[in-house]
């Protein structure tokens, strides 16, 4: 086992730090959701915590790591009464992005039922965890079945397994630590719920202290063990305060004054449910105790507020996490109170070691120095990001336009089966879902259909000589379950930023609607693009995505104005969609082109641009044209360009806020491509 990086090494996020030796001291605050850009510590910072926790001592032989002074009574492997023990280091358990459902909550042993005929249960990496750490990296790519299983277990602090004919229950307490990019799509609001503790991490911006984190890693790539060995000591002293935090912890007072600062916070901040209030009253009792005091004191309710809350108060996606710290200040002051609590100086440190972990205060702010906030727009008139001057066609550039007021879709789906991936949408055969046959396996073997096994076995024992309770089964038997579930799609919008569509009207109602369904895409797991053309170009706007915070920033900057190059737009998507087969070949598209139909700029543009539509349709994609053409004399052409494509064109007349859902479902039930 490769030594682990030091704890204590790690350079600065202080606020990440905190929150882990927090749940070290008390599990029961809930787990720690670590949000932030790549490459700033968070599985560093994770694995490392693992080394610095206390060794627990188990029951011998048992596979759930059975306290011997409190073993589960309904314990698979019990009943124990005493017996011997063993210490061991707390386990750190990594939960694979692509594990399956057996393999979190464990399944029926098939080996044993069928070679012994005994129907045995096989542990899941829950289980494994039981009384350790157990770690999702990339959080937010996790199918959600699992997350809903692992956020139930560390909920009830229990594993409850009905399946295949076993019914099994076993403890499952451990300490759940999730770690997620936000630009690769964001956690459902209820489950960002049901983790204890949120913070944001970024990579620092003085460069004294990127030159450190870069000079430590250096140091230990090249000798782990040396490297380690140099922070011995500071890892120990960790340790012993966490050990002395976690005895403290149960004389740790929480008086009447600290519950009213947490009840008056929650409330001040809509907090929705009572967990939020339940999660900071434990996070404060842990931080009295990590500070060596028996007594929780209003320091102590505003940290625990800055780490339990900012996450609790997204109410959709497009809201950025954070709390204003002005009204968090003004309501503890507000309820501080002073009946039974003493009033703390104002000098007063919570952490008697200002440097070190836990030393820090305040998450970090929204976004790296000098980001501009994502509302904000260039004036009318300023050259492009690319450093362009605005196209002199026509009525040139115009600043961007604001999105209209996004709105509730309804259901999409394609028609048909797919084998997308796993999502809340169209129906798909998938790897998880409810059942609905049996076929023989190609390739390896996933999902092992045991009654068909059986079936396929059974008329055979007495030919192979069968002389014990198993049955004797051989590859040929093997039976792969077929399950249908859901999947997600790709919905690519190719959208005319051209000069003839820059109505600031137009282009609000074409924005508001691709905001509206990606807002559905991030519920339902569907993944949204953007092309936009304009001037002499096609650009990617939008890669495909879950991510609505990106979107929302690169929706609201997206300018107008110039020729249009409809050709270039089209060949532009269908690299895009190009590239995505090769990602993910299963996941089916559907192409939505915004646009009047003309085509302006270079030589034979408009049959330019229908051979680029011809692509789509000899391939083909499901797609769909919002014709934007204004005016007494219409000249057709975005009917042409859809029968080019091969798919259905509509008025703009149609293009309203609460129609083009029901435009794109419309589109995907009737479309005889699209299954």
């Amino acid at each position: 086992m490769s030594t682990p990086f030091p704890f204590t090494a790690v350079v600065g996020q202080d606020d990440l730090r905190l929150a882990l030796l927090l749940n070290a001291v008390s599990p029961a605050v809930g787990g720690v959701l670590v949000r932030g850009e790549k490459g700033t510590a968070k599985s560093t910072a994770v694995r490392a915590l693992s080394v610095l926790m206390p060794e627990v001592d188990v029951v011998a032989g048992c596979r759930f790591s059975c306290d011997p002074d409190a073993p589960d009574p309904a314990c698979p492997d019990g009943p124990h009464d005493g017996g011997p023990y063993v210490s061991r280091p707390a386990r750190t358990v990594e939960l694979p992005v692509g594990a399956s459902e057996d393999r979190l909550v464990g399944a029926l042993d098939i080996e044993r039922a069928l070679a012994e005929g005994v129907k045995a249960f096989e542990p899941g990496l829950l289980a494994d965890a039981h009384r350790g750490i157990l770690y999702v990296d990339e959080v937010n790519l996790l199918h959600d079945h699992l997350v809903d299983l692992l956020l139930d277990a560390a909920a009830m602090g229990a594993s409850y397994v009905e399946r295949e004919g076993v019914s099994v229950r076993h403890a499952a307490r451990f300490l759940l630590v999730g770690t997620m990019n936000p630009e690769e799509g964001e956690l459902r609001p209820q489950l960002l719920d049901r983790f204890g503790l949120t913070v944001e991490v970024a990579a620092s911006r003085e460069p004294d202290q990127r030159v450190e984190v870069v000079r430590r890693r250096l140091a230990y790539d090249d000798d782990p063990d040396g490297f380690a060995a140099r922070w011995a000591d500071e890892e120990s002293a960790v340790r012993a305060r966490i050990a002395a935090a976690r005895a403290l912890l149960p004389s740790v007072r929480l008086g009447d004054a600290a519950l009213r600062q947490i009840a008056a916070t929650c409330a001040a901040f809509e907090v929705d449910g009572m967990r939020a209030d339940i999660v900071m009253a434990r996070t404060a009792t842990a931080l009295a105790a990590w500070a060596g005091r028996t007594e929780v004191l209003p320091e102590d309710v505003r940290q625990a507020a800055l780490l339990a809350l900012p996450h609790r108060r997204r109410r959709n996606p497009f809201d950025a996490p954070g709390l204003d710290e002005d009204k968090l200040d003004d309501t503890l002051e507000e309820f501080g109170g002073s009946d039974d609590d003493p009033r703390p100086d104002t000098d007063t440190d919570p952490d008697p070691d200002p440097d070190g972990p836990g030393g820090g205060g305040q998450p970090p702010q929204d976004g790296p120095e000098g980001d501009a906030p994502a509302g904000d727009v260039p004036a009318r008139g300023e050259p492009s990001q690319d450093g362009r001057a605005p196209a002199a066609q026509g009525a040139g550039e115009q600043s961007p336009v604001r999105a209209a007021e996004p709105f509730r879709t309804k259901v999409l789906s394609v028609p048909g089966l797919g084998e997308g991936a796993a999502g809340r949408r169209s129906r798909a055969r998938t790897e998880h879902g409810r059942t609905t046959g049996s076929r023989r396996p190609r390739g390896t073997l996933t999902k092992l259909h045991l009654a068909a096994t059986v079936r396929a076995a059974a008329p055979h024992q007495r030919a192979r000589g069968r002389s014990g309770p198993g049955l004797v089964v051989r590859r040929d038997d093997l039976r792969q379950a077929t399950r249908e579930g859901r999947e997600g799609n790709l919905v690519l919008f190719v959208v005319d930023a051209s000069g003839s569509m820059a109505a600031r009207q137009r282009m609000g109602a074409v924005k508001g609607a691709v905001l509206s369904l990606l807002l559905d895409a991030y519920q339902r797991r569907d993944k949204v693009g953007l092309v936009t053309f304009r001037g002499s170009a096609a650009e990617v706007a939008l890669p495909p995505t879950s991510s609505v915070d990106a979107a929302a920033a690169r929706l609201e900057s997206l300018p107008t104005g110039g020729r249009t190059p409809l050709a270039a737009g089209l060949l532009r998507a269908h690299e895009v969609l190009r590239v995505e087969r090769l990602r993910d070949a299963a996941r089916r598209p559907l192409v939505v082109v915004v646009t009047d139909g003309r085509a302006t700029g270079g030589p034979e543009p408009v049959a330019l641009a229908g051979r680029a539509a011809r692509l789509f349709a000899a391939e083909q994609l499901a797609s769909v044209v919002v014709d934007c053409e204004a005016g007494p004399v219409r000249l057709g052409l975005a009917g042409r360009l859809a029968d080019d494509l091969g798919g259905t064109a509509v008025t703009l007349d149609e293009l309203r806020a609460d129609s083009i859902a029901g435009l794109v479902r419309d589109v995907q039930g009737t479309s005889r491509r699209a299954a």
